[in-house]
């Protein structure tokens, strides 16, 4: 499109003149950038379902002193965590370094105001609070209250999941209830977001619910459902907890400093003499598709977690095809050139069109200098007779914007998929320590805006006009702003899309000087 508009012989140019002289040169160049920066905002912005917000008690949460309270950790081959008591946190997750540049490994819900608490609320007797000391042995936990109600615990991990089963046993002669509820407590972390959505997610009555911590900290949530989960997600890294009970009731909201989710369940009745059994899942994990995809078998749902956009249908199979040629070449900056040449070869027939179209709108120039210059003073007929010339010649001024208007949708896509990919994080690729964040020295943003500027000059060709009044002069001299313009806007992009769009440019003038050569035969 960039490349058609910036020739001043083109079609486009004549068409524009005669269309859009009363706007001045300038206007064409101003209305291509309105449009592309408005499909930028346009599709950037992520719409999700909203529940009716209900009404949240705002009191502060209440403190509760745990340091009597033993603490122990659980492990696997993916992560460790500590259990104290109803609270787990300073989970660590073993495959993940916190930075290129550190051997620390990434922590979920650290601190001292961070955890994840799983428990239940006795009705007509008392259950275990956070404060509660219990008797451990190895993963399982026992207490008992003053009733003989016992309550046993096992904690164990699977991957990132960590199950919690609980078992109440009512040895005495009176029926009680119990009602599950979980929560999660935490900072909020919107230095991590880069531009992607994080805060609240909730899965209710088959859909996934999200709202950002700004959204959250102005209005608290409250939603109902048979069964789901609820959490909080950050750019690579999610934690949710599923308590498997029907009947919840989720709310979120921020306290102070704090954001807070939970769920309470339907109450769980245990006739004397009877037991009862509670499952709870924590996912702790990356908000990788594959992991995600293995982890709802036990969470139903947790994969939906993942927002590719508006175009995942393309997001998602391009993060595919990145993660499968990194797999062989073992380097994300080479897979991400190799996806772009296949997709520039992919494209080139339509590429190729766009180029027959713009030497066939090049070869209408004279009759079209001729009808202009025929219907000086008669607009309306000199536009009647240009859009005649151009169903005979069988092609129009659009033509040339055909492969750019294709790749909008692909470029967002893999903006969407770079930003979300946790296997992007931390990657390496010459002087660049991270693919997934801007290049710090600005060398990719340069070498693109160099490429842009090259492929302008190739396709404008050597033709001028000084001629102030020419429309299409003073949008050939307007477009020359465009690479400048672009290279200040990918500045601060992530280095694998900006590494992506240097190499489709010069892809673009190799395949001009072909295509070129081949029609010049």
């Amino acid at each position: 499109m960039v490349k058609y508009l910036d020739n001043n012989n083109s079609g486009f140019a004549a068409w524009n003149a005669n269309q859009t002289k009363k706007r001045g040169g300038i206007g064409g160049f101003l209305w291509w950038f309105i449009v592309f920066m408005a499909a930028w905002w346009a599709i950037g912005v992520m719409f999700g379902k909203q529940t009716k917000t209900v009404t949240v008690d705002d009191a502060p949460v209440a403190v509760v002193d745990v340091s009597n309270v033993p603490s122990y950790e659980i492990s696997s081959d993916k992560m460790t965590a500590n259990v104290q008591g109803l609270r787990i946190s300073d989970i660590d997750l073993r495959d993940f370094k916190a930075n290129s540049n550190s051997n620390e490994t990434v922590k979920l819900l650290s601190g001292e105001n961070a955890y994840a608490e799983i428990g239940v609320v006795g009705v007509g007797t008392t259950a275990p609070t956070a404060d509660t000391v219990w008797k451990a042995d190895g993963d399982k936990y026992t207490w008992r209250n003053a009733d003989g109600v016992i309550f046993n615990r096992t904690v164990a991990i699977d991957n990132y999941v960590i199950t919690i089963d609980d078992e109440i046993k009512n040895n005495t002669k009176k029926d009680f209830s119990f009602t599950p509820y979980a929560r999660i407590q935490r900072e909020n972390n919107t230095m991590s977001s880069a531009g992607v959505y994080t805060g609240l997610v909730v899965y209710a009555n088959g859909d996934v619910e999200h709202d950002d911590w700004r959204v959250l900290a102005k209005k608290p949530r409250a939603y109902t459902t048979v069964n789901g989960f609820m959490g909080f997600v950050d750019q690579y890294w999610e934690t949710v907890v599923d308590v498997d009970a029907p009947d919840q009731t989720i709310r979120a909201q921020k306290y102070g400093d704090l954001y807070q989710s939970d769920v309470n369940a339907r109450a769980v009745n245990v006739v004397a003499g009877e037991k009862a059994n509670i499952k709870t899942l924590l996912y702790a994990g990356p908000r990788d598709s594959s992991v995600l995809k293995v982890a709802s078998s036990q969470i139903p749902g947790i994969d939906k977690t993942v927002d590719y956009g508006w175009f995942w249908f393309l997001a998602m199979p391009m993060l595919w095809l990145i993660n499968t040629i990194n797999s062989i070449v073992m380097n994300y900056g080479v897979a991400i050139i190799i996806m772009t040449i296949l997709l520039r070869l992919a494209l080139w027939p339509l590429t190729r069109k766009s180029y027959t179209s713009m030497a066939a709108m090049q070869k209408m120039q004279p009759e079209m200098q001729r009808i202009q210059k025929l219907y000086a003073n008669d607009k309306q007929r000199m536009q009647i007779e240009i859009m005649k010339l151009y169903q005979t010649h069988k092609t129009s001024p659009m033509s040339g914007c055909l492969p750019m208007l294709i790749q909008i949708p692909i470029f967002f896509a893999l903006y969407k998929a770079l930003l979300i990919s946790v296997q992007m994080r931390n990657a390496h690729f010459l002087w660049i320590s991270d693919l997934a964040v801007m290049d710090p020295y600005f060398i990719l943003p340069i070498l693109m805006g160099a490429s842009m500027w090259l492929q302008q000059r190739l396709q404008s060709g050597a033709t001028k006009s000084t001629d102030k009044n020419d429309v299409a002069a003073q949008t050939q001299r307007a477009m020359r702003w465009m690479p400048i313009i672009f290279t200040i806007m990918f500045a601060w992009m992530p280095a694998g899309l900006v590494l992506y769009w240097t190499v489709s440019n010069l892809f673009g003038i190799a395949q001009m000087y072909i295509i070129k050569h081949k029609m010049e035969k």
